[in-house]
């Protein structure tokens, strides 16, 4: 499964979706091992950009971040990702969703 955090940093999911200048992408099989930043062209002054994020994730599975938009939950539906809301060190918010993903399959 591949993950991807919307950080300012790549220490803290604390960012909007349609504020995801840098994107984190992670695998998860058995273990999680960091894979890439990937960089967005984001206009400080603009809306609705979460677009622009997903496209920049296009091969992930999931996307977290402190928040999406409506159109954004679309425009993911619409590519196959799951959108995810939640806030935090990185790692312990990839840690949260992978328990998650566990739980639910047993």
């Amino acid at each position: 499964m591949r993950l991807a955090v919307v950080s300012s940093d790549g220490e803290n999911v604390d960012l909007h979706l349609g504020k995801g200048k840098s994107v984190y992408v992670y695998d998860y099989d058995e273990e999680l091992s960091f894979v890439e930043q990937r960089d967005v062209e984001i206009a400080e002054d603009s809306k609705h950009q979460g677009g622009k994020v997903i496209k920049a994730c296009s091969d992930c599975d999931v996307l977290i971040s402190v928040q999406f938009g409506f159109k954004s939950k679309i425009k993911a539906e619409d590519a196959g990702i799951k959108l995810v809301m939640d806030e935090g060190p990185v790692d312990e918010v990839l840690q949260r969703y992978v328990d998650h993903v566990n739980f639910m399959k047993n």
